[in-house]
């Protein structure tokens, strides 16, 4: 046989093995994280997808695309392949606070996801930024109302999301004007808090904790039914004598919708693996979330009970849809 046909036939086989491998080859999923990099969030995203990729035994990438408090991001999800190649890590806020506070969010969760699988709860927190005098929330609100003329800002990191309402309803408890500050996220309302740039500020524990234990701020109240773990000397906003915010917010994986059910119970038998390792449950747990899988079903129950009891709220605030 002349050398050049035997090159080419050699060359033949060659691809015809390697063909099937290649249409094989898994492929790499996307993590699509709303909020920019240094936040909370964007923590959590990095610690699961570092454990996902053994478990799944694919690459996965982190994708932040921050802004207006998650919605880009979701907007983002929507329009991906329903392949299982892209997943939202989020919490509650995107889910279910947003679609109640913009009239045209760009997406519909119960039409354009799919639940992929759960794996915590958390609560909020008020906050004080260092050069704030007062050293718990009683005296937060005397030094608003003594210091400050009853009137002081408090930071936020998304607009119309549940820090805000929480601000909202506490200025009409306490007879103060507070002013939600919105962020892009947590990481800016962090610098800001640290610089001493805004006295106070509400959000996510695991935004707050490390700062809080270097003393850098102050954790003064947190939402929930009982105190956190990872806070056990800051009260609940309860036992300040301010009920109604015992529901606990939740972090979750969502998939546009029409995502094969093989993908999405693959991938939350591997959330639940990851989340079940000591170092990476004793990692979420000291940023402040109540770690514990949750099915795509069980994901899908708690976004629909935390929904309904933020609709009466959002309800009873007066807020109307922007």
């Amino acid at each position: 046989m002349p050398q050049t046909r035997r090159r080419l036939l050699a060359g033949a086989l060659a691809a015809s093995v390697l063909a099937p491998a290649w249409a094989d080859a898994p492929k790499p999923l996307r993590v699509l994280v709303g909020f920019p990099p240094g936040g909370g969030t964007d923590a959590i995203a990095r610690l699961l997808a570092e454990r996902l990729k053994d478990l799944l035994g694919v690459p996965v990438v982190v994708d932040n695309r921050p802004g207006a408090g998650g919605q880009i991001a979701a907007q983002v999800l929507k329009s991906a392949p329903a392949d299982g190649s892209t997943v939202f890590l989020t919490h509650d806020h995107t889910i279910s606070i947003l679609p109640q506070v913009v009239k045209h969010p760009g997406f519909d969760p119960a039409r354009d996801f799919v639940a992929a699988g759960g794996f915590a709860t958390f609560v909020n927190a008020l906050a004080l930024s260092a050069g704030t005098p007062a050293q718990g929330f009683t005296g937060y609100v005397d030094w608003v109302r003594r210091e400050k003329g009853g009137k002081s800002a408090v930071g936020i990191p998304a607009p119309a999301s549940t820090p805000e309402f929480l601000v909202r309803l506490l200025g009409q408890r306490y007879g103060l004007d507070l002013v939600a500050v919105p962020y892009k996220g947590a990481a800016p309302l962090m610098s800001d808090m640290l610089g001493n740039q805004i006295p106070a500020g509400v959000g996510s524990v695991q935004d707050f904790i490390e700062n809080h234990r270097a003393g850098k701020l102050r954790a003064v109240a947190v939402l929930g039914a009982r105190r956190q773990a990872a806070l056990p000397d800051v009260p609940t906003f309860a036992e300040l004598g301010l009920p109604g915010f015992e529901d606990t917010p939740y972090y979750g994986f969502y998939a546009p919708a029409g995502t094969p059910a093989a993908f999405l119970q693959r991938f939350s038998d591997a959330l639940a693996r990851a989340v079940a390792q000591d170092d990476v449950r004793a990692h979420l747990t000291a940023m402040g979330l109540t770690v514990g899988a949750m099915t795509p079903a069980q994901l899908a129950a708690r976004e629909h009970a935390y929904t309904a009891v933020w609709a009466r709220i959002i309800r009873d605030s007066g807020f109307r849809p922007q």
